[in-house]
């Protein structure tokens, strides 16, 4: 009873704190243009299976638990037809080699994206691809999911947490798991983490979810197993994607027959408050969804906060040439009578899958898969998504498009380099303050026959300009994990925004190829440059700052190649100066400075390093009282 009486206060809380910050639609849909056919189940209800207590697990000295997993086998719907008009592309790409002309990478509107605290994420457990993916909470918790592993940091990139998924759902029926998802749930201040039993058989197709009990996710979540095979007509799921509106949990997928082949896309709509107590959870899923969708992608909210009822999805065509998006608006939570899964198609710019990529030191290619729709957000009546596409010669690029539902339009931009290198499976987040600024980061991968693969982030504003591009972190080696031929390059990028930063800041974790020719990943805060000190260069210098945050005194240290004049500046948020601690020689070689925070207010700064009208650092510091 002491329980029950518990899980109530704590489900009303959560219940009070998103009315207060979640927000209604403010979009109707002409109902004139849509199609209504999708099926809808009966309400299934699930309990609870188990607690996660995460207190006292290992760390990161976990050796390789599993033989190689290289994804499960399963097809496409025009598979072959794709399979052979990537192929006959990326020939061409490699027949004629680099040429000078290059698309936007190097045509700069604003300066690139600025890299803060970045630090070794998820590391390779036998897995390939790693299939990650991110969130932070507003308390600064992030928590990291790879194939098989999951990780909790803080900001300053100290583990608290580290275990395989099965472990970490303590299930003993659960034997091999596969792409993991995670998502802060900001309107609930709660995370959740998703994995899906990935054996590729309809008898042991299982869905995982976990729910955290506080916002801390060391405090341990609540457990729940769901059917991957929900019509028991020998089916098995995959392709997951997640996301929450006010009330509910939305994941969808692809299902596939037990000889891998697949059978249409599903969605299951399911009831979360209860989740976040251990309650019981109600639940339904539609199948015979109109525009025959090969994955749907949900999106949520893209700051701050839900919306609801119901939710907004897109989907891509992934034929050899489109010209129209799947638009579906969930009209209404699974408690209501009347709700409908509608269906409307956009048109837009045409677009098509390009060539595989090519990296340094091999001749395995990285795998592009299709441009299928991968990453998305709903924002002040426009939905914001990402794929990658031929942008141009059979080469890979970013595709970024803003779909406006009060028109129901679709406009996009394309954004990479003709003739040089592959940018795939990017991720996007909301990189503004403001509901009405659509700016946005988008994390991503590139390659090319000169470079290892590595991650890269890239700013596109509100105008649609983009920024040039910012490494995030390049890789030591090629890969050549699981194939001779061609490399799983993905599936996913992972990205976060942090909802109450006082700048728009990211984290994102994306995949590097590391030691002995497999992947890792790596975890990097997104941060923008304050107004005015934007510089036209950045020398890549190893600078430390510390301790960050700073409680009385702080210390800089960095190498210098030559004597130079050398300002070392504290910045606001709107771009001012608040205090030059240098300005003087530096030396050649190792300098060393030490400050004390003397009468600052606490709160954010940029700490601005300059050389002559070089920018050698400029870095995030937190002054504390």
């Amino acid at each position: 009873m002491k329980k029950l009486l518990y899980n109530s206060l704590i489900l009303g809380l959560i219940q009070l704190s998103a009315f207060a910050q979640n927000t209604t639609r403010n979009v109707k849909l002409d109902a004139s243009k849509k199609i209504s056919s999708a099926i809808k189940s009966e309400n299934f209800k699930m309990t609870c299976i188990g607690e996660s207590n995460t207190q006292s697990a290992d760390l990161k000295w976990l050796p390789i638990l599993s033989a190689k997993c290289t994804g499960k086998s399963h097809t496409h719907p025009e598979e072959e037809i794709i399979k052979q008009y990537k192929s006959e592309k990326t020939k061409l790409k490699l027949e004629k080699g680099f040429s000078n002309i290059s698309n936007n990478e190097n045509k700069n509107a604003a300066g690139g994206p600025i890299i803060g605290t970045s630090f070794l994420g998820n590391t390779n457990d036998g897995h390939s691809p790693m299939d990650n993916s991110i969130a932070i909470s507003d308390g600064g918790w992030i928590v990291s999911v790879a194939n098989t592993t999951i990780e909790f940091d803080d900001i300053n990139g100290n583990n608290t947490y580290y275990n395989t998924i099965p472990v970490f759902f303590n299930d003993n029926n659960i034997s091999v798991t596969c792409d993991p998802v995670v998502i802060y749930d900001s309107g609930a201040d709660r995370f959740i983490i998703f994995a899906q039993e990935c054996s590729g058989n309809s008898s042991n197709s299982f869905l995982l979810i976990s729910f955290s009990k506080t916002n801390n996710p060391n405090d341990g979540f609540w457990n729940y197993k769901l059917t991957g095979n929900p019509k028991n007509n020998a089916k098995w799921f995959d392709y997951p994607k997640v996301a929450v509106s006010n009330n509910e949990l939305y994941i969808s997928g692809n299902l596939f027959s037990n000889t891998s082949v697949f059978s249409e896309a599903i969605l299951y709509q399911i009831e979360k408050n209860n989740g976040y107590t251990g309650g019981n959870i109600n639940w339904q899923y539609w199948t015979g969804i109109d525009g025959s969708p090969f994955t749907l992608l949900p999106v949520s909210h893209g700051q701050s906060g839900n919306y609801g009822p119901g939710i907004y999805l897109v989907s891509t065509l992934t034929n050899t040439y489109n010209t129209s998006i799947n638009l579906y608006d969930l009209t209404d939570d699974m408690s209501a009578s009347n709700e409908s899964l509608d269906f409307y198609s956009v048109p837009t710019s045409p677009y098509g899958p390009a060539g595989d990529a090519s990296q340094l030191g091999t001749s395995v290619l990285l795998d592009n898969g299709s441009c299928r729709a991968l990453s998305g957000f709903y924002l002040n009546g426009f939905i914001h998504f990402v794929f990658h596409s031929d942008v141009g010669g059979g080469w890979n690029g970013i595709n970024y498009n803003r779909l406006n539902l009060n028109t129901r339009t679709n406009i996009s931009t394309q954004y990479g380099e003709v003739g040089q290198s592959d940018f795939s499976y990017p991720s996007v987040a909301s990189f503004a303050t403001s509901t009405n600024d659509p700016s946005v980061i988008i994390n991503f991968g590139r390659s090319n026959q000169t470079i290892y693969p590595e991650v890269r982030a890239v700013h596109c504003d509100q105008n649609m300009n983009w920024s040039s591009s910012t490494l995030v972190k390049s890789s030591s080696t090629y890969v050549a994990f699981s194939s001779t031929v061609t490399e799983r390059w993905g599936d996913y990028t992972g990205i976060a925004r942090k909802h109450n930063s006082a700048i728009p800041s990211v984290w994102l974790n994306g995949m590097f190829g590391a030691g002995t020719n497999f992947w890792n990943t790596w975890i990097a805060e997104v941060y923008s440059s304050p107004l005015g000190i934007a510089t036209k260069t950045t020398e890549s210098k190893k600078v430390n700052v510390f301790p960050n945050p700073v409680v009385e005194t702080f210390m800089i240290e960095f190498d210098l190649d030559n004597q130079d004049d050398l300002n070392i500046s504290l910045f606001d948020l709107q771009g001012k100066m608040v205090k030059e601690l240098y300005h003087g020689n530096g030396i050649f070689g190792k300098n060393t400075f030490t400050f004390n925070k003397s009468n600052l207010s606490a709160g954010t700064y940029f700490l601005k390093i300059t050389n002559h009208l070089t920018e050698i650092k400029n870095e995030k510091l937190i002054i504390q009282n």
